[in-house]
């Protein structure tokens, strides 16, 4: 297989390393995705989500710490005014600067006009965390984008779909 694997089947059909490859596109953890390609094939979208949970339910600190370094930054949502933007900014170097990684939310099943809020009211709360809960969070808002990632990843590909980008998400998409 010589182009990106898209598709259920096609998941199942590449070979292990471009498996992999594809893998590592929905969680930043290579053992996680070693994993995931060697428990192939899937018969379903059902079956290979509930694989990624068990999988993501392995995830030693260090796999979470490789999984949380290769995501990028949340880009700014759009809406709100400029004090909004600004205090979405500020709190998201103060996490970054405080927990080492970038702030990672799932908002798959979020209206779009909502993200903003969402982000700032799930920063507010998370700045509060000890670091050992928020590693917890963290790594349920791993494990929630991974399955969303996932479900991109084993639809069919359309001559209209858009190719994914980092992280599985479309190029300028949310985390």
């Amino acid at each position: 297989m010589g182009g990106p694997v898209t598709g259920l089947a096609a998941l199942n059909r590449a070979a292990a390393a471009a498996a992999e490859t594809a893998l590592l596109t929905c969680c930043g953890c290579r053992r996680w995705a070693r994993r995931m390609a060697a428990h192939r094939p899937y018969p379903d979208l059902g079956s290979l989500l509930a694989a990624a949970d068990t999988a993501a339910y392995g995830l030693t600190p260090g796999d979470l710490a490789e999984a949380l370094a290769g995501e990028r930054p949340l880009p700014l949502p759009p809406g709100g005014g400029l004090a909004a933007h600004t205090a979405l900014r500020v709190g998201l170097a103060e996490y970054e600067r405080r927990f080492g990684h970038p702030f990672v939310v799932c908002l798959d099943g979020v209206h779009p006009d909502e993200h903003l809020d969402h982000v700032l009211a799930g920063l507010r709360l998370r700045l509060g965390n000890t670091p050992e809960e928020e590693r917890a969070v963290a790594a349920d808002e791993l494990r929630a984008l991974a399955r969303g990632r996932l479900a991109r990843l084993a639809r069919p590909a359309c001559r209209n779909t858009p190719r994914l980008g980092a992280r599985g998400s479309p190029p300028g998409g949310t985390q």
